[in-house]
């Protein structure tokens, strides 16, 4: 039975050490590193070993009893939360590593509500009980608050398959029908394990144990109940399907695709579909750690890498599978680029599209008249390895300029789009309806274009092209998004219409829409969590109102104040050492991306970034129209009346 578990933890949790351990454990590895130590098996890179953290997730493998095992060792750090998240759609199970000394922290409630979203069981491990300072009780309390009411410590209530009275009426409680027979005949050992297992699969159930990684307490134990409680049930007799959930590229630069295998069997030197193309597989490879083997042929829930792919993308399906991930972890802030001047740039950008390629979270842009590189960034501690990264891969030495915020923009209106392109030789006309969309919906296509006015390949066509790239709204030049996007109709010639003539007319109709209606920016919020001693209630009310804040009515609890709020990035993202020290480091703080809304500060952001809608040369509103052979041009607002569609 191949079975995938993900390790997830709050930076300096002991989730390395807790993977190590497992992987000694069950002698993966002969001998046990450790992160301190800069020798830990799965943190291989060197820029984790000189920090100290997981920046990039790696697989060990280890065998148990029937079972094979694939753990995942993913970033615990919130800059590298975008990697983190793109592991766990490969999950089977998820181990969830909690501070005993800490508890709760902003990265484990992320980390939790991903693998909720995302439907992945998952076990809980208190680690650091070893350490005076730690408090099993309090971090089980926090855990009911801010995680779950469905978990329960199982150390020493569940041994040999046997469980004790208070855990048998828990699991009880889960299960209508399991309750029923409680009531009925008691508890039955077998039933009740079986049920446990299938609670946990729902999502029902999360066990709860503890140890101390480091110390060596309670690994063993964990590992028992773990394989005790998991199951999968891959099917090697369908048709192949898996999903990428990683890329990275050897020292040659060929590319490494890793794949989940979901069904079937994969063999080497056989094509596979990615998305409407066949690819050939030139080799398969098993890692463990940074160490591979290569084989034949894979079978269903495995993970493991290929030679030969060069199409497929990060969360795209592929063999049987046809599936486009989209992920939740969005950057929220942008850097320049600096590099020294003598450099091409086309190459520099060539290797950051390498860099892309394994992190697609970057979104690399170029802007060809000011020649640079603009890259999407979590934060400072990101930009401090990239640098190191690229002079270690590249032997190329980088800077990066300050970090500004992430800008969007959306309508509050609904608008029509003219788009007509007619100069000498070329034509096409398309006509679009813009309405805002949900905020944090991004872009939704729909089609009402008959095929009596639009081939179904022009359709397609002008599809493409809105889903192609980010398109600039008008107020910032920032990426447009939460808007639904109608075809209602169109035009082509027989004979003029050519390749790229709907794009230009989707472009143009498309912004003459955004000039047609009010337009709004957007900006990043945060929510956030805050408990600190009651004396610090005020300042910190008074500090969330001076930063844009929104507050709920703080709860008091003896003499602890908790406040829920939300508010922006630009104001919050420097607030943690402010906290800090008003507390005096005895207050906590959590903030978890909460998307785009309505930005504060509308008017002094617009003024701070100076866009200039008419001289943006990828983007224009005005059409092109022909008369006797020349071709002239018509304004956003004049458009309408140009339009055959329309008459």
């Amino acid at each position: 039975m191949n079975k995938t578990i993900g390790m997830f933890a709050h930076v300096d949790a002991g989730k390395t050490t807790f993977a190590e351990q497992i992987l000694y454990h069950t002698k993966s590895i002969r001998n046990l590193g450790r992160v301190d130590h800069k020798d830990s098996f799965l943190d291989n890179h060197s820029v984790e070993r000189e920090r100290g953290i997981t920046v990039f997730s790696e697989q060990g493998i280890f065998g148990y009893n029937s079972s094979t095992y694939y753990l995942v060792d993913t970033p615990g750090h919130m800059d590298f939360s975008s990697e983190m998240e793109r592991a766990i759609g490969v999950m089977d199970y998820a181990i969830l590593i909690i501070s005993g000394t800490q508890g709760v922290q902003s990265q484990t409630e992320v980390i939790w509500e991903l693998l909720r979203k995302n439907k992945i069981p998952t076990f809980l491990f208190i680690n650091k009980i070893d350490i005076e300072t730690s408090d099993l009780k309090a971090v089980l309390n926090e855990i009911k608050l801010n995680l779950t009411q469905d978990a329960y410590l199982m150390d020493d209530s569940f041994k040999n398959g046997n469980m004790e009275s208070e855990l048998v009426e828990f699991i009880a409680e889960k299960d209508d029908e399991l309750l029923e027979k409680y009531l009925e005949s008691g508890y039955q050992k077998d039933l009740w394990l079986d049920s446990t297992i299938k609670l946990i699969k729902q999502n029902k159930f999360f066990p709860c144990f503890s140890g101390s990684a480091l110390k060596d307490i309670g690994i063993d134990s964990f590992i028992e109940k773990l394989d005790m409680l998991t199951f999968t049930e891959y099917k090697s007799n369908l048709e192949f399907s898996g999903i990428v959930y990683k890329v990275r590229h050897d020292e040659g630069l060929n590319k490494l695709t890793y794949i989940k295998s979901l069904s079937g069997i994969l063999n080497v030197k056989e094509k596979i579909r990615i998305g409407e193309t066949y690819e050939k597989i030139n080799e398969i490879r098993i890692y463990n750690g940074s160490k591979f083997k290569t084989v034949d042929s894979v079978s269903s829930g495995q993970l493991f890498a290929v030679c030969g792919l060069t199409s497929a993308k990060i969360g795209n399906g592929v063999g049987n599978l046809e599936k486009k991930t989209d992920y939740s972890v969005v950057p929220t802030l942008k850097s320049k680029v600096i590099f020294d001047d003598k450099l091409n740039p086309k190459e520099v950008l060539n290797y950051f599209k390498i860099l892309e390629d394994e992190d697609p979270a970057l979104s690399i842009t170029w802007n060809e008249k000011t020649k640079e590189i603009q890259v999407h960034i979590m934060g400072i501690v990101q930009l401090e390895i990239l640098k190191q990264v690229i002079e270690e891969r590249f032997n190329l030495s980088v800077d990066f300029g300050p970090c500004k915020i992430l800008y969007k923009e959306t309508i509050l209106e609904e608008s029509i789009g003219y788009g007509h392109f007619e100069p000498l030789r070329h034509y096409a006309e398309v006509h679009l309806k813009l309405e805002p969309g949900e905020r944090n919906s991004g872009i939704a296509f729909e089609n009402e274009c008959s095929t009596d006015d639009l081939t179904v390949g022009n359709q397609n066509l002008i599809r493409t092209h809105i889903y192609e790239r980010e398109h600039h709204g008008i107020l910032t030049g920032s990426p447009i998004t939460d808007l639904k996007i109608t075809l209602i109709t169109g035009r082509a010639h027989n004979k003029h219409t050519n390749g790229g003539d709907f794009r230009e007319a989707t472009l143009r109709a498309l912004r003459q829409g955004l000039e047609s209606t009010q337009n709004v920016v957007l900006e990043p919020y945060y929510r956030f969590k805050i408990s600190a001693d009651v004396e610090y209630m005020g300042k910190i009310l008074s500090d969330i109102q001076r930063l844009n804040g929104v507050f709920q009515s703080p709860n008091i609890q003896n003499d602890k104040v908790f406040i829920n709020g939300r508010g922006p990035v630009s104001e919050f993202m420097n607030y943690n050492l402010e906290f800090i020290s008003l507390t005096n480091g005895r207050g906590k703080i959590n903030f978890v991306f909460d998307g785009y809304d309505i930005c504060h500060n509308e008017e002094q952001v617009i003024k701070d970034i100076g866009y200039d809608k008419n001289a943006d040369i990828d983007y224009t509103s005005t059409s092109i129209s022909c008369s006797k052979g020349q071709a002239f041009l018509v304004s956003w607002d004049k458009v309408k009346e140009y339009m055959h569609c329309l008459k």
